[in-house]
């Protein structure tokens, strides 16, 4: 369990780490650096899960070398299908990182929902959806490799 006590916020207990792949973790498919070693540290504290609709047919290879699971999505409402597994796995318990249209609804849901602006850029509903932003992938699982480097952008 990952423990985020926010002032002015609910304490966050997450146990379940969510992560959409295309322009999250990836750029055209391909894995971005640093985030391995990254994911690797967090899987000792959260269950890690794939989220996506494998537009570049990758996800199975991602996630094998990240040694997490991976769901992949029906075609169709992909936002309602992320959105339903949030929920399933307790929303109170989940957060979730991504940037595309897809993700705004489960980032919401999220106990925290965090979005990431890169190469492939992000959705500005995925931007609102989110409780915090970053300008990378790394940098996003940095913080919460290091907590407390949420606490001044979202304290109340």
């Amino acid at each position: 369990m990952l423990e985020i006590a926010i002032p002015g916020r609910e304490t966050i207990q997450a146990t379940r780490l969510v992560l959409d792949v295309n322009g999250t973790l990836t750029v055209e498919g391909a894995l971005l650096p640093g985030v391995s070693e990254r994911i690797e540290e967090l899987k000792r504290k959260l269950v890690v899960t794939l989220l996506t609709a494998d537009t570049f047919s990758t996800a199975g290879s991602i996630a094998e070398t990240l040694g997490v699971e991976v769901v992949r999505l029906a075609c169709g409402d992909g936002a309602t299908q992320k959105l339903s597994l949030v929920k399933a796995w307790d929303a109170s318990s989940v957060i979730a990182i991504g940037n595309g249209e897809n993700d705004a609804l489960m980032l919401e849901a999220a106990a925290l929902g965090i979005g990431v602006l890169q190469a492939e850029g992000a959705a500005a509903s995925a931007l609102l959806g989110a409780d915090v932003v970053f300008p990378s992938i790394c940098d996003a699982l940095d913080a919460l490799l290091s907590p407390s480097r949420l606490i001044a952008t979202l304290r109340k």
